[in-house]
C-alpha cells in the first residue's frame, strides 16, 4: 500500500479487516515495526476519534508521532497551481509539502470541503498536492469527499459482529441536521460496503439528497425508510446535504430520526454511527444508549483499521 485515500488503495478488503482483528486481540503484535519512523498528523478541521485513534495505532507500531493543527498554529495554505499569491494564503503547498516530506515518514491528511463549489470540492485538491508534491505516502484522515479510516472501522465492526451464514441487510439512512454536512461518511461508507460485496445494501433519503453515483452504484435506494429499515440487520445513521444542488439542506424532517419504534421494525438491527452525534436530532437517547447501539465498539475499532493500514504501509515502504 503506497497511500491510503480510498478502498481503491485496497488490495484485499478481506485481509486487511483480519489485519485489524488481529491487532484488536494483540495490539502490541508488530511493536516494532514503526521504530525509527515517524509520522505527522496534520489537520484542517477539528478531530477527536481520528487524530487520537490514528496516534494510538501508530505507537502501537512503534512509531513517533508529531500533531500539527494547520488552521490555528500554522500559515494559512494555498493549493491552487501559478496562483498570484497577494491575498491572505501565505505558504504554497509546493513549498510547505516537500519540507513535511522530509520530517515525515508518513503524513496524515485531515481536510474538509466548502460545501460552496462542487467541482472544487470533488477534485479533491488538498489532498492530491500533499500526494503530488510531499513524496511520502498520504493517509487520508477525512478529505472532501471520503472518510476511509472510518469505513473500514465500519466493515470491521460489522465483520465481528454478525455470525449468521447469510448476507446481513445494511441499511445507511439519512437523518436531519441543524447544519448542512459534507457527504464524505455516506460517500465513503456507500463505497466500501459496494466494495466489500457480502451485504445487502440499502441506502434511504429523502427527495433530493442523492449521493454521487459513483460511491453508491450497486445500492438499492429508496426514500422510504420505514421500506427501507423492514429485516434490516444493521442501521448506519448519517447527515448529508445535498450533492446535486450542492450544500444545501431541503428538508429537515424530524420524522427521519431513527427511534425504538423505527427500530421493533427491524431484525433487532445494530446502530452505527461515526460520532459525533446530535442527540435527539439524528439519533433519540433511547436508541443510543440502548443495547443495539454499536457507536461506542465501531469509534473503538478506528484505532485497529488506522494500525491495519499504517503496518501494510510501513512494509511496503521496506519498512
Amino acid at each position: 500500500m503506497k497511500k491510503f485515500i480510498s478502498i481503491s488503495d485496497v488490495t484485499s478488503l478481506s485481509s486487511l479487516v483480519n489485519k485489524a482483528l488481529a491487532y484488536k486481540a494483540d495490539p502490541f503484535l508488530d511493536k516494532t515495526l514503526g521504530v525509527g519512523k515517524r509520522m505527522g498528523l496534520l489537520f484542517l478541521n477539528p478531530s477527536m476519534r481520528t487524530r487520537l485513534s490514528t496516534q494510538i495505532a501508530a505507537q502501537n507500531l512503534g512509531m513517533d508521532t508529531i500533531v500539527f493543527n494547520v488552521g490555528p498554529e500554522g500559515w494559512a495554505l494555498e493549493f491552487e497551481e501559478e496562483v498570484i499569491m497577494s491575498g491572505t494564503t501565505v505558504e504554497h503547498v509546493k513549498d510547505a509539502a516537500p519540507v513535511l516530506g522530509k520530517y515525515f515518514d508518513i503524513l496524515g491528511l485531515r481536510t474538509f470541503p466548502l460545501l460552496k463549489h462542487k467541482e472544487e470540492d470533488y477534485s479533491e485538491l488538498v489532498i492530491n498536492q500533499f500526494i503530488k508534491y510531499s513524496g511520502i505516502p498520504i493517509v487520508s484522515l477525512e478529505s472532501a469527499t471520503l472518510h476511509p479510516l472510518q469505513s473500514l472501522a465500519d466493515v470491521i465492526t460489522i465483520s465481528e459482529t454478525f455470525k449468521e451464514k447469510r448476507s446481513p441487510k445494511v441499511v445507511l439512512t439519512w437523518a436531519p441536521h441543524v447544519k448542512a454536512l459534507p457527504q464524505c461518511v455516506a460517500n465513503s461508507f456507500a463505497q466500501w460496503i459496494n466494495a466489500w460485496g457480502e451485504a445487502d445494501f440499502v441506502i434511504a433519503h429523502p427527495e433530493d439528497y442523492e449521493l454521487d453515483v459513483q460511491f453508491t452504484k450497486g445500492a438499492a435506494i429508496t426514500h422510504n425508510q420505514e421500506e427501507a429499515l423492514r429485516d434490516a440487520d444493521y442501521v448506519y445513521v448519517k447527515n448529508w446535504s445535498t450533492y446535486t444542488d450542492y450544500g444545501k439542506i431541503y428538508c429537515n424532517d424530524p420524522s427521519w430520526m431513527l427511534t425504538n419504534q423505527k427500530l421493533s421494525k427491524t431484525n433487532q438491527a445494530n446502530v452505527m454511527h461515526c460520532l459525533p452525534v446530535r442527540r435527539n436530532v439524528e439519533l433519540s437517547d433511547e436508541v443510543l444508549d440502548g443495547a443495539n447501539s454499536l457507536v461506542t465498539q465501531q469509534a473503538g475499532n478506528r484505532v485497529w483499521a488506522a494500525q491495519a493500514v499504517l503496518s501494510e504501509i510501513l512494509k511496503h515502504n521496506g519498512k
